[in-house]
């Protein structure tokens, strides 16, 4: 069982930064976020694999990195010119296998509670 925590979620202006940070109990093969506005389907945003590869949705591409500890148990999604649209409820996955596609929210099975972004223009 893998337990993951995320925090860093809040308000800010559209231009603005945050940092999302997401703790797991152990070290797994991907992690990844995810977000889901409302009445919206979840959709992938971000992965990193335990050997640093990373992948992004188009839509956060030069705008958000992801990046992990040396720990490989804290993975972090710094968000830079964020948008109204970038507005969701961001949750933390993990996925302990190998194989896949980083963007499929099925085939993660660990969550966080997710961490509230809210931007306003």
């Amino acid at each position: 069982q893998v337990h993951l925590v995320e925090s860093g979620g809040g308000s800010v202006q559209a231009g603005g930064s945050l940092t999302l940070s997401c703790v797991a109990s152990e070290n797994t093969f991907l992690m990844g976020w995810f977000r889901q506005a409302p009445g919206k389907e979840r959709e992938g945003v971000a992965a990193i694999a335990d050997d640093g590869t990373v992948s992004y949705a188009d839509s956060v591409k030069a705008r958000f990195t992801i990046s992990q500890d040396n720990a490989k148990t804290t993975v972090y999604l710094q968000m830079n010119s964020l948008k109204p649209e970038d507005t969701a409820m961001y949750y933390c996955a993990a996925k302990t296998y190998y194989g896949g596609t980083w963007y499929a929210a099925r085939e993660y099975g660990y969550w966080g509670q997710g961490t509230q972004v809210t931007v306003s223009s």
